[in-house]
């Protein structure tokens, strides 16, 4: 069952350290380009996983064709794709080694979240993580968090 209590979601995001956000955009006006920037100001590590821009630069960061190619432990991977094509993102996370898989607001496939529960990942539906740490009011990555 996806994670929906605030506990939950405090506890996941407070533990993450390096988020893989497949469909990142080099587009300031796309909207992952916006939570990719929210997430690194708040000490992140985000690696952008793009096809079609593979081999550039998101905001400092190289951009992964496939989260196969990163080839280093990834604590979440936040998906901004329609929801039809969450499956083979979460069987490319679950390759990975990934420990959670964040489906980005509007992003709902509850078959893959369930693979993603069995093989042993916690799951975020439809919600966005630049959201949940403001309403939740956590605290910058490596700073104490408040209890």
């Amino acid at each position: 069952m996806p994670l929906t209590t605030d506990a939950d979601i405090r506890a996941l995001l407070a533990g993450a350290r390096t988020i893989a956000m497949v469909g990142a955009s080099d587009r300031a006006d796309r909207p992952s380009y916006d939570v990719m920037q929210a997430l690194q100001a708040h000490g992140y590590r985000v690696i952008p996983v793009n096809p079609q821009i593979t081999g550039e630069h998101v905001l400092g960061e190289f951009v992964w064709r496939d989260l196969a190619q990163i080839g280093e432990p990834i604590d979440i991977v936040d998906i901004f794709r329609r929801s039809d094509a969450v499956g083979p993102i979460v069987d490319d996370a679950i390759a990975a080694g990934a420990k959670a898989i964040w489906m980005q607001l509007g992003v709902v496939n509850p078959e893959a979240a369930a693979k993603a529960e069995a093989a042993g990942l916690q799951v975020v539906m439809d919600r966005c993580p630049k959201i949940e740490i403001r309403r939740l009011g956590l605290a910058p990555v490596g700073a104490p968090q408040a209890t």
